[in-house]
């Protein structure tokens, strides 16, 4: 099933952790996603296909809800129909809507905030707007994003004709309910030196600087296939068309999100959210330039804007086995540039889904080749949060001790010091990470790598540290404390 092919991706890994570590905050994102993981991890149990069962759910409900937006623009049965086909089989929703990431309860955020809006412009009533609030809130613990669309629909209001419809005690009360919501993850960034900070500047340096304007604007025109035409006459009915002048404000915030998130250098994902409101309204248009029994024109038109889509399907979802789908990017000639910015013929999900079973085993029998009295005075170490991940998530089933990293999340309940007599470290630059401190180390010896030839980790190697001098504990701690003030 596609559901659970390939394995767990690097970030899977990190936020099923997170979830046996529940807290208001956490390095990389606000809590919502630990609190899904501690309950998938509890009810569905540690695989691959139950890290994803809440993935699925949402997708399902984006789908719905952009339905019922639909139905609030004015459409009918054809509109909802083009819309969430349009939608469903759109590559940018397929690559997302699967992962145990934030990615996809944020767009849901995103659609629902949309839906309680339009829904209280339609009715007046103010029960929208307070849960309007409430999914601001959860939003903000869900992905920080949610605020920049926030912002982004007031200014679109304030810019539209609508604008009247900020200036009532309602819009106070359903600001005031979503700060109280976010404000214990607020209260944890203030206490933990604002880590989001840190984050992101270590984000932008990494991985934003290297992405180009142009590349953003061609990502956003790719992403959705042939679906494109679809969310273009939406933006372009609710800029210009009289019947959707209500709601012009939508095709206002869209704008601005896109403008600063190409200012920000943000990646292509940032933006999908925004994508069912311009889909609702570009099926909306549709059913409008198309007559009620024009049955063969209205087929045909879902079918242009779908089936295509059927053609990238194998690289954004993972129905097909590996080397199939490997075969499926040649083909179509269709190559990814990795955050290494060098051009592959699989795409980055794919790569980082593979290899942690394998680490994972590959360090358990080292583990287990060790005499109990050895066990009892070792720790594992773990350069990345992808390895320390697997090693915790996966680890389980070898009953592994838990694993030390220095990376990422993993620095708020990694252990104080590293002083085990041996060490199992896994060295994601495959030796050279251990040589700066060879000389404090009594021996070493590699006992294996990662060798799956397309897993983004291959080479990876693992090794057995033996009687570490307490230098290596002070690099450590030292490392930590100044981790942990970022």
């Amino acid at each position: 099933m596609a559901i659970s092919r390939f394995g767990f991706q690097r970030d899977e890994l990190l936020h099923l952790t997170l979830g046996d570590h529940l807290d208001w905050g956490f390095k990389e994102v606000p809590p919502f996603i630990a609190v899904l993981a501690k309950i998938t991890t509890t009810v569905f149990g540690n695989s691959v296909f139950a890290a994803r069962i809440f993935s699925t759910i949402f997708s399902g409900l984006i789908i719905w809800f952009m339905g019922q937006i639909v139905i609030e623009l004015g459409g009918k049965k054809f509109a909802i129909t083009l819309a969430c086909l349009a939608l469903i089989f759109s590559p940018a929703f397929a690559a997302s809507g699967y992962l145990f990431q934030p990615v996809v309860f944020d767009q849901l955020w995103w659609v629902l905030a949309v839906y309680l809006l339009i829904r209280y412009m339609n009715t007046s009533m103010p029960v929208y707007m307070y849960l309007l609030g409430v999914v601001i809130g959860v939003g903000l613990l869900t992905k920080y994003t949610m605020a920049f669309f926030a912002i982004a629909l007031i200014v679109g209001l304030l810019l539209s004709r609508q604008r009247k419809v900020l200036w009532n005690k309602h819009v106070l009360f359903a600001g005031i309910i979503a700060l109280v919501i976010f404000l214990p993850n607020l209260i944890w960034q203030m206490t933990h030196h604002l880590p989001v900070v840190t984050h992101m500047k270590t984000l932008r340096s990494e991985q934003l600087e290297y992405i180009k304007p142009s590349d953003f604007i061609n990502q956003q025109l790719l992403v959705n296939g042939i679906a494109l035409f679809v969310w273009l006459v939406g933006l372009g009915f609710l800029l210009i068309s009289s019947k959707l002048r209500r709601f012009q404000f939508l095709a206002f915030a869209f704008v601005l999100v896109f403008i600063f998130l190409l200012w920000m250098k943000g990646k292509e994902y940032y933006l999908f959210g925004a994508y069912p409101m311009l889909f609702a309204a570009g099926a909306y248009g549709f059913e409008r330039w198309t007559k009620a029994r024009a049955y063969a024109l209205r087929t045909i038109i879902v079918l242009l804007f779908t089936v295509p889509n059927l053609l990238l399907f194998p690289l954004a979802l993972p129905i097909l086995p590996l080397q199939q789908t490997m075969a499926a990017f040649r083909f179509l000639h269709i190559a990814v540039k990795w955050e290494d910015q060098k051009e592959h013929y699989l795409s980055q999900d794919y790569a980082d889904m593979l290899g942690w079973d394998e680490m994972t085993e590959k360090v358990a029998k080292a583990y287990k080749n060790l005499t109990p009295e050895q066990q009892k005075h070792t720790q594992i170490y773990a350069d990345n949060y992808g390895e320390a991940g697997a090693l915790h998530h996966i680890g389980k089933q070898y009953d592994l001790p838990d694993v030390a990293c220095l990376n990422s999340s993993f620095t708020l309940w990694t252990p104080d010091s590293l002083s085990a007599r041996y060490i199992i470290y896994v060295d994601d630059s495959g030796g050279r990470n251990i040589a700066k401190f060879q000389s404090y180390l009594e021996s070493y010896t590699k006992i294996g790598e990662i060798e799956s030839p397309y897993a983004r980790e291959k080479g990876t190697g693992i090794f057995l540290l033996v009687n570490p001098k307490p230098e290596v504990n002070q690099v450590y701690m030292k490392e930590l404390a100044k981790k942990r003030l970022e």
